[in-house]
Parts: C-alpha cells; sequence; structure tokens
C-alpha cells in the first residue's frame, strides 16, 4: 500500500481525546493531527517521539493531516487501524497467504452472523466461505531481542464478540480466521495480552477449540509505504 503523498515528519507532543494528537513539524509549526486508532496505544504513544503524518487528500477537511506512524527506538509502526483490512486484502490476493489461496471471490465489510460485519470473505473454490476477522497489532512492551507483539492493548468487548461470530461459521461448516496484523516489523512473534484482557483470552481459547485458524504476518514501513512482510509465529 502506497501513501497517496509523501509523509511529513514530526514529533508528537501528545495525543488526547482519542482520536487527535498534536505535533511540531520539523519547521517549528504545531499542528492537529487526526488520530484513527480507538485503543489504548499502550507502547506507541511516547510524547517527544518521532512521528509521520499523512496530508489530507480533501482539501476541506478539518483537520488536515492524519497520524500514520510512530518510531519506537529504529523501528517505524503504523498506528493508523484504517489500513489493515486494505492491507490483509492485498496480500491475500496476490497469494502471499498460503493456507489462504484458492479462492473465487474475495468481499469487503459483508454482514453476517448477528448484526456483525466480517472483514474480509473469501468464496473458496470448493464452495465453502473463509471468514477473516482482521485485528491491527502495534503493543510491543518488551523491546528486548525476541520480544513478541501483544494484543489487545485495552479491554475489547468487540473483540471477543468477533471471535464468537467466527466460532458460529465454523460450527455452521464454513472457514473462519482470526488475522492478526503486526504493523511492525521488529517482532517476529506475538502473543495475547492476558494481562490486559483475560475475557478476550478465554475467548481466543474456545474460538480456536472449535476450529477457527489464527494467522498472524508483520509489516515493513517507510514514509512511503507499509508492505505485509512474513509470516510471525503466534504463541497464543
Amino acid at each position: 500500500m502506497k501513501f497517496h503523498a509523501p509523509l511529513i515528519k514530526g514529533q508528537l507532543i501528545k495525543r488526547y481525546k482519542r482520536f487527535m494528537a498534536d505535533v511540531r513539524l520539523e519547521n517549528g509549526g504545531v499542528v492537529t493531527a487526526h488520530c484513527a486508532n480507538s485503543g489504548s496505544m499502550l507502547s506507541v504513544n511516547e510524547p517527544g517521539a518521532e512521528v509521520w503524518l499523512s496530508p489530507a487528500e480533501k482539501p476541506d477537511r478539518k483537520l488536515k493531516f492524519t497520524w500514520e506512524m510512530i518510531r519506537i527506538k529504529r523501528s517505524l509502526v503504523g498506528i493508523n487501524t484504517q489500513h489493515p483490512n486494505t492491507l490483509v486484502a492485498e496480500v491475500i490476493a496476490a497469494g502471499k497467504v498460503p493456507s489462504l489461496m484458492g479462492f473465487e471471490s474475495l468481499r469487503r465489510e459483508v454482514k453476517y452472523g448477528e448484526n456483525s460485519r466480517i472483514d474480509i470473505l473469501l468464496q473458496m473454490a470448493d464452495g465453502q466461505h473463509c471468514y477473516v476477522e482482521v485485528k491491527n497489532v502495534t503493543m510491543r512492551r518488551d523491546l528486548t531481542k525476541g520480544a513478541p507483539a501483544e494484543f489487545p492493548d485495552g479491554v475489547t468487548a468487540r473483540g471477543a464478540k468477533h471471535l464468537v461470530e467466527l466460532s458460529n461459521m465454523v460450527k455452521e461448516g464454513h472457514r473462519a480466521v482470526m488475522f492478526y496484523l503486526l504493523q511492525r516489523c521488529d517482532a517476529d512473534t506475538m502473543t495475547i495480552a492476558r494481562d490486559i484482557d483475560p475475557n478476550y483470552g478465554e475467548y481466543l481459547d474456545r474460538a480456536r477449540k472449535v476450529g477457527v485458524e489464527v494467522i498472524a504476518f508483520n509489516c515493513r514501513l517507510s514514509p512511503k509505504a507499509i508492505t505485509v512482510s512474513m509470516p510471525v509465529e503466534f504463541l497464543g
């Protein structure tokens, strides 16, 4: 996924009201950027850190910039939760996820279950449906070599609901996949932050027992593009 325009470098002053962030640009000016992330952003929200913004495509938009990335030590981390569905759809369509090859159609944001929408619905060549739920992973509290990325960064009742919906699809005879996308390249494993949301961990355990599959990939990021990179080991 390429950005529509070169990103602009700045320094994070603060994030507030969940969806807003004040950033000091290299020219000394201060702008307020849209923060497209409703989570806690634990470990990727440090004032003073290097951040990258994208300029708004529409000139009449109230906030003229969107916060895209933050640098954590030597690694860029993508915090914009509007990108993962597109990134995962692209990598599946390109045939780079071996377990999700051989589909006849790929649709996004399809209604299913009880008042839910699946991020990606694949119609497989054998007629089976495969429901793919995508979660954005940014948190990595331990930056020592080999330490995993973690999800979730806050309590997520919505995430637990999605696991129930995926489980129900498996019970109806379909495939269902929980796809964790790490918008960072400094981790080759990931795990569930059970200390933050033990309920989510329990729901995931139940979902896996009935047959919900888990896939995790990391990403390479630059101020020009984000690319889904390599599969990472899921530690549970």
